[in-house]
């Protein structure tokens, strides 16, 4: 695993730029509650979070809208984003609507075999069931449900989509190949149009699934750099990506979301957190994506931007869960102390 090294990557030089035109003027670091030795310490805890993560790894991005200052670990590396991609795809999708090209108001007809894992598969009823666009982006955000999301992905004409938009807004490095049944299709070890391998034994599906489990890990698909997360969400914050309205509306979806609870349950009260989790399954002792993207907002408008991949983790949900609610800890000690 390697840390930062002094030399700070393209994109986290971008990000630097952008935000620090935005710092008011005449600010200082006391003013923008970031001190020297406040910032040494955040990289410091940073860099002991991810060593505790070992032998997974773990990817972090953070960046002080104040004061244009980053904190970088293994923000420069690639991770498999599962949910995380949502906010992405809502985005887009807010676009098209912004274009006339979609509206809230269409209506989708899923069957059941569309459904995926979420909360349409628990409240199907019948052998089909109609939800609108505005139905389906609340599920997608804020309950991440993965029916919604392929549904929606369908309805704008596939993954290629969304990932024109986000290149068309030069965010190349949060990457949005295919939907949620592609992710289980590689969970379970599954070509294009193969099926499940009938008379299997349980000593034969575990096998599959370890091997779904690498190629999952070892596919490129689907996936964001720390970095390439926090600029989609700077650009989504400062209304670059949508018009005020649009960017509201998908704002509101991710402070929906709390469940599950990760970042948000390391932050003070009072401290908003429009974000986003995503998670793979645990397959023997092994997790592939145990991840929160997240924007936190103090009452005093004080705001700092997080990306958190963690990969390949051997570690048991609790000890995962407590690296985010440290990271968000870290953050909000170094970058906001209380008076």
């Amino acid at each position: 695993m390697k840390f930062p090294s002094g030399r700070t990557s393209a994109l986290a030089a971008t990000l630097f730029a952008l935000t620090s035109a935005a710092t008011p003027s005449g600010a200082n670091a006391t003013d923008l509650h970031v001190t020297a030795a406040s910032q040494t310490n955040l990289q410091t805890q940073l860099e002991m979070l991810a060593r505790r993560a070992r032998p997974g790894t773990l990817g972090i991005a953070v960046l002080d809208l104040d004061s244009g200052k980053t904190w970088r670990v293994n923000a420069d590396q690639s991770y498999p984003m599962m949910s995380v991609f949502k906010p992405a795809v809502a985005a887009a999708l807010l676009d098209r609507i912004e274009r006339g090209q979609n509206n809230f108001d269409q209506t989708v007809t899923l069957t059941r075999a569309d459904l995926e894992n979420g909360i349409i598969r628990k409240q199907f009823q019948g052998t089909q069931m109609t939800f609108t666009v505005r139905q389906l982006m609340s599920y997608m955000v804020s309950q991440s449900d993965n029916t919604s999301v392929d549904a929606l992905l369908k309805l704008m004409g596939g993954p290629a989509v969304v990932a024109s938009y986000l290149h068309a807004h030069g965010i190349d490095d949060l990457r949005v190949d295919r939907g949620e049944a592609g992710n289980a299709q590689l969970f379970e070890a599954l070509r294009p149009g193969e099926t499940l391998p009938a008379n299997e034994t349980d000593a034969q599906q575990d096998q599959r699934y370890l091997r779904g489990y690498h190629m999952f890990l070892a596919d490129p698909g689907n996936r964001s750099t720390p970095d390439g997360a926090v600029l989609f969400l700077r650009k989504l914050w400062q209304r670059r990506l949508l018009s005020s309205a649009s960017t509201q509306y998908l704002l509101d979806l991710m402070y929906a979301q709390t469940m599950p609870n990760r970042l948000m349950s390391g932050l003070p009260a009072g401290v908003k957190l429009a974000d986003k989790c995503g998670t793979s399954e645990t397959w023997d002792g092994l997790t592939a994506a145990y991840n929160d993207i997240g924007i936190m907002t103090w009452p005093d408008g004080h705001t700092v931007i997080v990306a958190a991949f963690l990969t390949a983790s051997n570690a048991p949900e609790d000890q995962r869960h407590a690296l985010f609610v440290e990271l968000a800890k870290s953050i909000s000690a170094a970058l906001h102390p209380s008076p």
